[in-house]
């Protein structure tokens, strides 16, 4: 059996086909299909307030009328630098209805690393927080030619002003001063919703134009800005709507993935294609929030990093909620403990919890458990139609390896990329040539089992060389999470002094609550032992060190970056 005989197929749910049928349209005609079917129907939830298709898709032609008339055109790039919040949705859709390209920034950037970014893209608009424009945008203006429009706006302004001065005598939301910059156009985002007309812009949208500079890379590396077509996006779209079958015009999702990260702007605009609702969470930390939003909407689909499902099963309302109307719940991003996704489903209800794999090159989504059949607890499920995908050797990238061993993730599809904006040397290093064929070698490290199932292992970058072996990190951290000491953990490798080339297994522990009043020395012996008894001998950590909390991404995985560092 070879990755080429598809032996994943047999495993799809039934009236899934191995092909999909993909529109040639871009994703402006379909959120006009949209549209035309709800007008009427909730789009967005957002702190008790609610906006219908018609109020967003107005709200969106009038940002996409004020972007052409200060100077956009068809190409350009356009940064949005907002949590989840009704106006990242609104400059989303605008932004692709003026013909533009979105990238999506961080609110978390530095002030260095937003101007790298807007500076790498040449991006001529900037949609940003008052609080950003104040404590860093100010700081940086002088140093990007490029930008010549900002929109700044506030996290409350969609809700009614009691509510914000209320906020803001709380001082529950960070604000900041608008003031004019040198050289740059300074708006209100809520004036351009005052001063514009709702028509759509007269501006033709193709499939193959770009929609998303979608930056990745930076918890490896120097980000690099992924291009994104519309082709690529309705393509995955297509792909997970057939998957997951949702109800058109009746589905309510509910996410903490950011819009700025690949992830949850693809959901969101998943929603949007659908006819969905979708509750907005602006801060993913707040679980309490979370959970009373849960409660108003009672979402169909939860679809959120594993670190956010582990703090809501923390949060005491969660578990007190009634789960009848969901469906399932998505994670993906990091790794999910195979115990604590039981754990999960003994609240949520048995088989809901779907295990997916992707990344930005791939509009996400590669892979993905079933939604009715048999779903692997641990595996990331089977590749999705129209979708080829090979495990090859770690060397050279170019063997396939055998079923059942670990193997590099190659992957070919409609939703791989373009490339990297501005960077052929290294869209060459991603996309290669094999057998004829251009195709995206991820950097994941997989096994595939004989029904079609793929687990993750690791990431290459992440892989360990210990005297000769390779030690896969994510493996061993996986088998370390069973010790109750560790609420989460991260293997990173630092240099042998005694043998160069070889590494040292680094462990760093952010301890369970129930351990933390113990002997730090007894507690790093246990974990010795634990691993002795459950691994082999050169996976097991030599170096044990304990943090308060494990550095996070935005996103909620594990910054090695960050540990490596320090």
């Amino acid at each position: 059996m070879s990755y080429g005989d598809k032996p994943w197929l047999k495993s799809y749910d039934e009236g899934v086909n191995p092909e999909v049928e993909i529109a040639d349209i871009s994703l402006v005609d379909r959120f006009d299909e949209v549209l035309e079917l709800f007008p009427e129907r909730p789009a967005i939830h957002f702190f008790g307030r609610t906006l219908t298709y018609q109020s967003l898709m107005g709200h969106a032609n009038r940002f996409a009328r004020a972007l052409i008339e200060n100077g956009c055109r068809p190409g350009d790039i356009v940064g949005i630098n907002l949590p989840n919040i009704p106006q990242y949705l609104i400059a989303q859709i605008g932004v692709l209805k003026a013909g533009c390209a979105a990238s999506g920034l961080s609110p978390l950037l530095a002030p260095g690393e937003m101007a790298y970014q807007l500076n790498d893209c040449k991006a001529k608009a900037l949609v940003t927080l008052d609080a950003i424009f104040q404590h860093r945008l100010l700081g940086i203006s002088g140093e990007l030619p490029h930008l010549k429009f900002v929109v700044a706006t506030g996290i409350l302004d969609f809700l009614p002003k009691i509510k914000q001065l209320l906020a803001k005598i709380l001082k529950k939301v960070p604000t900041g001063r608008v003031t004019p910059l040198p050289e740059k156009r300074v708006v209100r985002f809520m004036d351009i919703l005052v001063h514009y007309s709702d028509q759509r812009p007269g501006v033709t949208v193709k499939p193959g134009d770009n929609c998303l500079i979608q930056y990745t890379g930076g918890t490896t590396g120097v980000p690099k800005g992924t291009e994104l077509t519309h082709a690529n996006l309705v393509a995955n779209m297509s792909q997970v709507n057939e998957w997951t079958r949702p109800e058109m015009g009746k589905e309510t999702g509910l996410s903490g993935f950011p819009f700025f990260h690949l992830a949850g702007l693809m959901l969101g605009l998943l929603a949007v294609a659908a006819g969905g609702a979708q509750v907005l969470i602006p801060d993913p930390r707040d679980t309490r929030h979370i959970v009373k939003e849960m409660a108003r909407y009672k979402p169909t689909m939860l679809i959120n990093v594993p670190s956010l499902y582990l703090m809501l099963l923390e949060e005491p309302g969660f578990r007190k909620l009634d789960f009848s109307c969901l469906k399932f719940c998505i994670s993906g991003a990091a790794p999910f403990p195979v115990d604590r996704i039981r754990e999960l489903e003994g609240v949520i209800g048995t088989g809901k919890v779907i295990e997916v794999y992707g990344m930005t090159e791939t509009s996400p989504i590669v892979t993905m458990n079933p939604i009715k059949g048999k779903k692997k607890i641990g595996t990331v499920g089977l590749p999705i139609q129209s979708t080829r995908v090979k495990l090859v050797d770690l060397e050279i990238g170019i063997r396939e390896v055998p079923v059942g061993e670990e193997g590099e993730i190659i992957v070919r599809g409609p939703q791989v990329m373009k490339g990297y904006l501005n960077k052929p040397e290294e869209t060459q290093v991603t996309i290669k040539e094999l057998e004829g064929e251009p195709w995206l070698y991820t950097g994941d490290v997989a096994r595939m089992d004989e029904e079609g199932y793929f687990t993750i292992v690791d990431r290459t970058k992440d892989m360990l060389i210990v005297g000769g072996f390779k030690v896969f990190s994510r493996e061993v951290e996986e088998k370390l999470h069973d010790h109750p000491a560790i609420e989460l953990c991260a293997i990173i490798g630092v240099p042998n002094p005694k043998r160069p080339g070889s590494e040292l297994v680094k462990l760093v522990v952010q301890l369970d609550p129930a351990y933390q009043g113990k002997n730090r020395e007894d507690v790093k012996e246990e974990i010795r032992l634990f691993a002795k008894k459950n691994m082999s001998p050169y996976k097991v950590p030599k170096i044990i060190e304990f943090m308060e909390k494990l550095p996070l991404t935005p996103v909620g995985k594990v910054d090695k970056k960050a540990l490596r560092q320090g």
